[in-house]
């Protein structure tokens, strides 16, 4: 069974890369377009395959033993990333998100389109540190689709955005021990606070994300400033340009608890689930106040998660002591790479139980797999919201993972610096 799975994990990851051929076929209709349609959709990829696998296990296995094997995965990060997209993409939430952006970004000595989004590829991000990372990416793909990716065309600039996004967020939740779940994975088990975090991780990661986002900014300055992009809209819309009433102030305050609450409870299902119920029943009784709930795109991450949890469950047996035999320094170029192909969180988790390892190779191991959390779809936890949410703007409603892995390669290679700065 662990060959069958990770045959089918092999399958799912190349599956990945061939999105936009399944796109075309699907846009040229004919009597199987709807599963060509399926089968370009990111989201759903491995939640397939993840049943392939549990159909194959049950007839090769029996019933019982699948069902048994469900029974002992744990998909409180899939449930969770569901709860906290359908929150933070509330529109009291973005509307307080968008107006904090604004604020910050007049502070900058530099035109409002850059400072605007720069504070959007900068601040966001580092503020997964303290909402979580699904949270941040959730609300950074939301205000980079209205003011800037509704307009057709520009598809360089779409992805090199996107790359440094998807970077961005993965070493941007480092500043605690909480937020990042490759972070989360292992914090117990080595002993790792959120004061360690700032003095070990959350420097190195916050010049890293200000860093890409000046560089972005720069080679992007003449698309933003001759307004090639954007719609004057959202968070890049001028002061006084809001084209519907503001969001009362106890509405938003309830969201907001909504928020935090789901967040101080992302390790209870039970809980943050009860209060996704709670969530809707408030939206739909102010509906006035509300955008439409991420409920379906949503549902269609957590199906991905789901499927990664699923297939990944059984990859122990030759990732772990792939990682268990190499030194610190290689540990770190070969967490990077692995991460792309694999779950970062997944990857530390195996990490954190090979025996004999010294604080310097637990560094490297966390380090690595933060730092290539932005090449593919797979290798952080909050990266399908982003997809989710962004590749309807794309070309064929669909994104070139080979292309999302080429413009994340830059940043990439910057975060890789600053965590290999001597303290």
């Amino acid at each position: 069974m662990e060959l069958i799975a990770t045959l089918l994990f092999a399958v799912a990851v190349l599956h990945t890369f061939s999105v936009p051929v399944f796109a075309r076929l699907a846009h040229r209709g004919g009597p199987h377009a709807g599963i060509w349609h399926l089968f370009s959709e990111v989201e759903a990829v491995f939640g397939v395959w993840a049943f392939v696998l549990i159909v194959a296990m049950a007839a090769l296995s029996g019933p019982s033993h699948a069902i048994e094997y469900m029974d002992t995965r744990n998909f409180t990060e899939p449930l969770f990333v569901f709860v906290i997209m359908v929150v933070a993409s509330s529109r009291p939430i973005l509307d307080l998100v968008g107006q904090l952006v604004r604020v910050v970004a007049r502070l900058l000595p530099v035109r409002r389109e850059l400072a605007t989004f720069f504070v959007v590829m900068s601040l966001v991000p580092l503020g997964g540190s303290f909402i979580t990372e699904p949270a941040a990416m959730t609300l950074a793909a939301i205000l980079l689709r209205d003011a800037y990716f509704r307009t057709s065309g520009r598809t360089g600039f779409k992805y090199l955005t996107l790359g440094v996004l998807f970077v961005n967020v993965s070493i941007g939740g480092v500043l605690t021990a909480y937020a990042a779940p490759p972070v989360l994975m292992v914090a117990s088990s080595f002993g790792w606070d959120t004061g360690f975090m700032l003095a070990h991780f959350g420097w190195r990661a916050a010049l890293a994300v200000c860093l890409n986002a000046a560089l972005l900014t720069l080679v992007c300055r003449k698309v933003l400033l001759d307004g090639e992009v954007g719609t004057g809209g959202g968070v890049d819309a001028p002061d006084g340009a809001q084209p519907r009433p503001p969001v009362p102030w106890p509405v938003t305050a309830v969201h907001m608890a909504i928020l935090v609450a789901v967040v101080l409870t992302a390790h209870h299902p039970a809980i943050f689930l009860g209060l996704l119920m709670m969530f809707i029943g408030f939206a739909e009784a102010y509906k006035r106040h509300q955008n439409r709930l991420l409920i379906k795109e949503g549902l269609m991450v957590g199906f991905f998660l789901a499927g990664l949890v699923v297939l990944g469950g059984l990859q122990k047996w030759w990732l772990q002591d792939l990682l268990g035999g190499l030194e610190p320094f290689v540990l770190f170029w070969g967490a990077t790479a692995l991460t792309a192909v694999t779950d970062n969180a997944a990857l530390t988790y195996l990490g954190s139980l090979v025996e004999g390892t010294s604080t310097v190779w637990h560094y490297m191991l966390v380090a690595g797999a933060v730092t290539g959390g932005g090449l593919t779809v797979i290798a952080n936890a909050p990266n399908p919201a982003g997809f989710a949410i962004l590749k309807n703007h794309f070309p064929d409603g669909s994104i070139s993972s080979g292309r999302l892995f080429l413009c994340a390669a830059g940043p990439t290679a910057v975060a890789a610096l600053m965590f290999l700065l001597p303290v």
